[in-house]
């Protein structure tokens, strides 16, 4: 039965491969000659091969960044919509041109009035002709063929719906830079998330390591007479509490990974192939307020306005309904009986429209759009708001992160310092072992504590970042949908 670790074992950097033995000890002999055997060849071969492997490549936060806008469905999805707004107000501004069509029919009667017509079009009506018998005429067919065009001239509503693709299309752009926006925040927060859950990692290693050495100590003294067996036996506990927390911060590293290359769309990270920014970012503290409506230029706000004029022009487009439309129209055609010449003629002329009566199709149709741009009005206004709660939330997460990480560093010193000592006190009979348990138990707390505090800042900068709608700005020149 495979355990949840063997799954992970192929992951790139997930387990070290054991070093394979060059030269078993025979070939060391002095004095007896050896032929190589062929699993020493293939030792060899395997070095080789090792050797020849280039060292597994170090992956930054701006190459995760950089993949997920390349491989993100979520960004694909955006692009689609865009590209489908872009055709729709192609479409829109296709109703300003002439429409061009031509036609070929062929037809046959001995229906008086189309026989009439057909024979006037085919110039051969004679009505002088003593044959002629308007009310009883003779088979006769007509092959017609006809180059018409059509032009709309005036028409409120397609000037509406013009509008209303434009704003449209601009909408869908400001939505994916809002997209784009959100998904470098989220790539940046799952790229520290996984800096943070290596390092819980290493701290609960440490504590391990740490235990061990206290226990080592306390079976020492046991040993030796001056400690009671419990010292032990508490010892061995906390250890194998120890090893559990070890296990569980180990297996929460590789969720985190799995979650990181989820969002980025590609495996491309390893726990062993992510590499830290530095510390720089962590010197200073966060950027001040100093332009409290910067929300205003987020994407989602824009996109908001858009959103609002749309329905503007579709409530302008319903009571262009009440308007007349003026088009122009003409055609060219040919006609004949198949045994004579094409006989030509043409046909133009303008053409108005006005609706007197639809049944109040088109006041229901004023009253849902203008229904339609209060609920656009209303949403435009909750997202000026969520917007703004949203930057300031942001503020205060940055500030408040930053005060914990200067709390967590001096309380870390102190806690490591604490700990020193009362080891050696222990160790020397100073000290019972209650106190010592205590203070590695808050060694490994502010040390986590600590390391929480890191990458909350690190990452709180980055949702400031967004809040501002900076992130897809500093990202525009290599991201998608350029």
């Amino acid at each position: 039965m495979k355990t949840a670790a063997s799954c992970f074992a192929q992951q790139p950097g997930s387990a070290k491969m054991p070093r394979p033995t060059l030269f078993p000890a025979r070939f060391l002999e002095v004095g007896r000659p050896h032929r190589m055997s062929r699993s020493g060849i293939i030792s060899i071969l395997t070095l080789a091969a090792l050797l020849a492997v280039p060292a597994a490549h170090a992956v930054t936060l701006d190459e995760a960044v950089q993949a997920a806008l390349d491989h993100s469905p979520t960004l694909q999805a955006a692009e689609s919509r865009i590209s489908a707004a872009r055709a729709m107000l192609r479409q829109a501004q296709s109703y300003y041109y002439p429409s061009i069509g031509v036609s070929a029919g062929y037809s046959a009667s001995d229906n008086p009035i189309q026989v009439f017509m057909m024979q006037l079009n085919q110039r051969q009506m004679d009505m002088m002709d003593p044959g002629f018998d308007a009310n009883d005429p003779d088979d006769t067919d007509n092959l017609r063929l006809s180059l018409g065009a059509q032009w709309r001239l005036f028409d409120r509503q397609r000037d509406a719906g013009k509008h209303m693709a434009r704003y449209g299309a601009e909408a869908s752009a400001h939505a994916f830079a809002a997209a784009r926006n959100q998904l470098i925040y989220e790539i940046t927060r799952g790229f520290h998330g996984v800096l943070q859950a290596k390092a819980f990692a290493t701290v609960q290693a440490e504590s391990v390591t740490s235990i061990e050495e206290s226990l080592r100590i306390a079976r020492a003294r046991f040993d030796a007479g001056s400690a009671v067996r419990t010292d032990v036996l508490n010892l061995e506990t906390q250890l194998a509490q120890a090893n559990e927390d070890l296990i569980r911060a180990r297996n929460g590293l590789q969720l985190a990974v799995a979650a990181l290359n989820a969002g980025i769309g590609a495996d491309l990270i390893a726990a062993d192939t992510i590499e830290s920014p530095g510390s720089a970012a962590l010197e200073a503290p966060p950027p001040q307020c100093t332009n409290p409506d910067v929300y205003e230029d987020r994407p989602e706000l824009r996109a908001a306005r858009l959103m609002r004029k749309v329905k503007e022009q579709d409530l302008a487009k319903a009571r262009g309904g009440y308007a007349p439309t003026i088009s122009a129209f003409a055609s060219y055609d040919f006609d004949s009986d198949i045994s004579r010449d094409f006989e030509n003629s043409y046909m133009a002329g303008v053409m108005a429209e006005v609706n007197i009566f639809d049944g109040a199709r088109t006041r229901a149709a004023v009253q849902a759009a203008q229904a339609e741009l209060e609920e656009a009005l209303a949403d435009e206004e909750q997202a000026r708001l969520n917007l703004r709660l949203d930057l300031q939330q942001a503020f205060l997460g940055a500030q408040e992160a930053w005060e914990r990480l200067g709390v967590t560093r001096k309380s870390l010193e102190t806690a490591e310092e604490a700990q020193r000592i009362v080891r050696e006190q222990y160790e020397l009979g100073a000290a019972d072992i209650a106190l010592l348990l205590q203070t590695q138990v808050g060694v490994t707390a502010m040390q986590s504590r600590s390391v929480a505090a890191h990458y909350d800042y690190l990452t709180a900068l980055s949702n400031l970042k967004r809040a501002k709608g900076e992130l897809g700005e500093s990202q525009e020149a290599g991201g998608r949908g350029q």
